[in-house]
């Protein structure tokens, strides 16, 4: 099958199941997408223990999909880019020093506590898997995915300056998780360097790297917007950042996601403000937010069509479901700790710990780690666990995220 023929499928698929979801189900389009993604799947699974489909053709086809390159190194860099173009950045300055400590320190703290949770339920369910491979799956489920996190705030009546936290931590703290993830896994397999001068080189090139050529590009890029006054042109440009940026970052080996998320605040702030007219501002917003609802539409049905290559053993399944509640409850002692060091120096109001650990939903970042683990005895385990955890927090955070943050913010108020 060629490319042109797997971007039709999928296409179709999406499109289809888009419109079942508005016309029938009426749930929030991206976690409607995954719940019929996932039903369809497991039906072919079905079916295919039956003897009425070949689950062969259909395995090869899900495969072909290549789920974690499409993400990592093709998707990703433009839903970012989407994403923080129409970030405020004055609130996102406000917040500052709290989310790069979220985006540090919290990410560490969750990787080590999912690490030894996990550690002790996989040994008590039967499976001896190392401690360093713990590691592994905390560094990949650690960080929170803006593209999930992104597609349920807008709608379920956050504040916007909280808003803004979640979101802008969920944005920077997936660079810092891709450097854990890294060095992890070469430890695990045990060819990885585990001096300290080795992991801050890579944090370096990868974070601060990335950082600085985001930046580079936001600058030229509104250069040449203030020499324009032509909005195609203009949105060409951004598309040459999120392409040919990305592409060069991962050249680079320098971090294009948080090139990108850099770039596009950048762009959609002091460039807006600048380089561009009103004309130009309202169709770049809505060609951007167009690509943003396709890509997160087209990402939620790939979720659920990799459900036909994910080993549901019934061990595994138990695994995990315990682990998501392990993965909560180490999220809200992640949260919980910098908050508590940081009162006094950081306003936050009243609830805030516990709407950022409801809020911060685990996507496809996880899964697309998981999925290019190098072969191994414990990457079946791992993968299983992350995609059961993945569904959980996008079905069962997304959809009652909305009522938990206004119970919150009820109580909090004062009668």
């Amino acid at each position: 099958m060629t490319v042109f023929e797997l971007l039709a499928v999928l296409t179709t698929i999406t499109a289809v199941f888009a419109w079942a979801n508005y016309r029938y189900v009426r749930l929030p389009t991206t976690i409607g997408l995954l719940i019929l993604a996932l039903l369809g799947s497991l039906g072919l699974v079905l079916a295919g223990k039956a003897g009425l489909v070949n689950l062969t053709e259909v395995t090869a086809f899900v495969e072909s999909l290549d789920f974690d390159d499409a993400l990592l190194n093709g998707m990703l860099g433009a839903l970012l880019f989407a994403g923080a173009l129409h970030m405020n950045l004055a609130k996102l300055r406000h917040h500052a020093l709290l989310i790069s400590v979220l985006a540090t320190v919290g990410v560490v703290t969750c990787t080590a506590l999912v690490a030894g949770g996990s550690w002790a339920v996989f040994h008590a369910l039967g499976f001896p898997i190392p401690f360093t491979w713990c590691l592994v799956f905390g560094s990949l489920i650690a960080p929170t995915d803006p593209i999930a996190v992104g597609a349920i705030l807008g709608k379920v009546g956050v504040p916007k300056s909280l808003s803004a936290l979640i979101s802008g931590e969920s944005l920077f703290n997936d660079g810092v998780a891709v450097v854990l993830f890294i060095v992890l896994v070469g430890v695990a397999v045990g060819g990885g360097d585990t001096t300290a001068g080795h992991i801050a080189e890579l944090f370096a090139v990868e974070v601060v790297g990335g950082v600085l050529f985001g930046g580079a590009m936001g600058w030229i890029v509104q250069q040449m917007m203030s020499r324009v006054d032509q909005y195609q042109v203009e949105i060409l440009l951004t598309l040459a950042v999120v392409t040919g940026g990305y592409a060069l970052a991962q050249r680079l080996h320098i971090s294009g996601a948080l090139a990108m998320v850099v770039a596009g605040l950048m762009i959609g702030s002091s460039a807006r403000e600048s380089a561009m007219s009103e004309a130009t501002q309202q169709r770049l917003d809505e060609f951007w937010e167009l690509v943003d609802e396709f890509l997160n539409a087209v990402l939620f049905v790939l979720i659920g069509i990799e459900v036909v290559i994910v080993d549901f053993t019934g061990a595994y399944l138990i695994a995990g479901l315990i682990a998501f509640p392990l993965v909560l409850a180490a999220r809200w002692l992640s949260v919980g700790a910098p908050l508590l060091a940081l009162r006094g120096r950081v306003q936050t109001q009243p609830g805030t710990l516990t709407i950022l650990t409801w809020a911060g939903l685990r996507g496809g970042i996880s899964v697309a780690l998981a999925l290019s683990l190098p072969p191994s005895d414990y990457r079946a385990l791992i993968l299983t666990v992350t995609y059961v955890v993945v569904c959980l927090s996008i079905v069962g955070q997304g959809l009652t995220v909305g009522g938990v943050v206004q119970r919150v913010l009820r109580s909090s108020t004062p009668a």
